[in-house]
């Protein structure tokens, strides 16, 4: 892991979530390797927003659900750390992960502006109802970037949608 702030190549912003398949850091690791960059690795928490964001400093949010217990939140961040360690660890890439507020999209767009980042990496939604009545609702995170972004945005096919290319 690294700071952010590293000179260097520009860095590569890519968003993660607990449970993920693991075929966006995988990609994402490797594309950072092959370019000799860091990865930034961005949990954004949809059941908080943002109150006030300041480039210079860390954001301030508040909770939509006040009654979650630190410990959950602190499960949550391990969880990434040890996903993506096992991603990046092998690989050698420095990476840092960082906790977002809010809109997916936004927070991952305003993230990739922060910190200069040549390019976004998400993964497609995954399979199942829950994720498609999710999508419908809320939008998808790589539409959204793919139509308001000044920088490359690199989708990766999971699950079904990866197999179905392998396929070919």
């Amino acid at each position: 892991m690294s700071d952010e702030t590293t000179p260097g190549p520009q860095p590569l912003v890519v968003g993660v979530l607990p449970g993920q398949s693991p075929e966006v850091l995988q990609t994402a690791g490797a594309l950072a390797q092959s370019l000799a960059t860091r990865l930034i690795c961005a949990y954004v928490d949809e059941a908080s927003y943002l109150v006030e964001w300041d480039p210079a400093r860390s954001a301030h949010r508040l909770s939509l659900h006040p009654d979650t217990d630190n410990a959950e939140i602190r499960a949550v961040t391990q969880e990434l750390r040890d996903s993506i360690g096992s991603a990046c660890g092998p690989l050698g890439i420095d990476w840092t992960l960082r906790s977002l507020a809010g809109d997916p999209a936004r927070a991952l767009g305003r993230l990739a502006a922060e910190t200069g980042a040549a390019m976004i990496i998400v993964g497609t939604p995954e399979p199942g109802l829950g994720h498609r009545i999710s999508a419908a609702l809320n939008g998808s995170v790589a539409a959204w970037l793919s139509h308001h972004q000044d920088r490359p945005i690199l989708i990766v096919p999971v699950g079904g949608a990866a197999r179905k290319i392998k396929r070919k």
